[in-house]
């Protein structure tokens, strides 16, 4: 079973605890479930540092910042458990026009990277490709763009294992969800027999987002989900970020 997690770790405070409060409890909830990869979202320089020397002994990534393309700005790093797995191929595009270079994509507020990597189990030789985006908040235009960025990537995969993790800033039901998941790609949470239906953004107030979901694993039909999960318990009764993880075991 292959264990796979989304994750808006939040680049800043959250209702006042600072992100280097909350670090803590990130690498902690990482370590509670242990995902074979996982797409974090927001994640500047300074997570990063930290991220890879705290989870480390475990986990290696790939990734880079959106501004420059190295270390300036949020990371859509994939961490993946390093003993099991080996990066065959890897990279970096934007969401944008120019997607081979740092750029800003249409009616986009900002720069958006998307980072792709793929896996073979050292022991088994299966192999799976992970995608991890963030997806503008505001250009609905970038929004749309972004999804056939996002299909063509995935299609190029189209003979292994895919599966795609991000925040899409795009609430479930509506247009542009409709067209992430009516191609190559389908949302996991809805094959899984063992699933749940929950908000995955909460900003510390779920009773005021009851319907906010924005955080997807979506797969291709080379993957078979088993369960899929929004991981609302926290750590030691605290908000991690504001947003949920998401969490889906799957068979590849």
């Amino acid at each position: 079973m292959v264990g796979i997690m989304t994750f808006n770790i939040r680049c800043s405070d959250v209702k006042g605890v600072t992100w280097q409060e909350r670090r803590e409890l990130v690498k902690r909830q990482i370590l509670e479930f242990r995902p074979d990869s996982v797409g974090v979202q927001e994640a500047h320089t300074e997570w990063m540092d930290y991220l890879s020397k705290a989870l480390g002994d475990e986990y290696d990534y790939v990734g880079v910042g959106r501004e420059d393309g190295k270390k300036d700005g949020e990371f859509c790093a994939v961490f993946y458990l390093k003993e099991k797995y080996k990066a065959i191929e890897s990279g970096d595009f934007w969401l944008s026009k120019t997607s081979d270079k740092p750029s800003k994509g249409w009616d986009a507020a900002c720069k958006r990277v998307c980072t792709f990597v793929r896996l073979k189990d050292r022991k088994t030789g299966k192999e799976y490709v992970h995608i991890n985006t963030h997806f503008d908040h505001r250009g609905r235009r970038a929004q749309s763009n972004s999804v056939e960025l996002i299909h063509n990537k995935a299609l190029e995969y189209k003979e292994l294992p895919v599966i795609f993790t991000g925040d899409l800033n795009i609430l479930e039901g509506k247009k542009i969800y409709q067209k992430i998941v009516s191609s190559v790609l389908k949302d996991s949470k809805y094959i899984a027999p063992d699933s749940m239906n929950y908000l995955t953004f909460h900003n510390a107030q779920p009773e005021k987002y009851e319907n906010h979901i924005i955080d997807y694993i979506l797969i291709n039909d080379l993957v078979m989900p088993k369960k899929y999960r929004v991981l609302t318990e926290g750590i030691d009764g605290q908000f991690v970020s504001d947003h949920y993880p998401v969490y889906m075991e799957c068979e590849i």
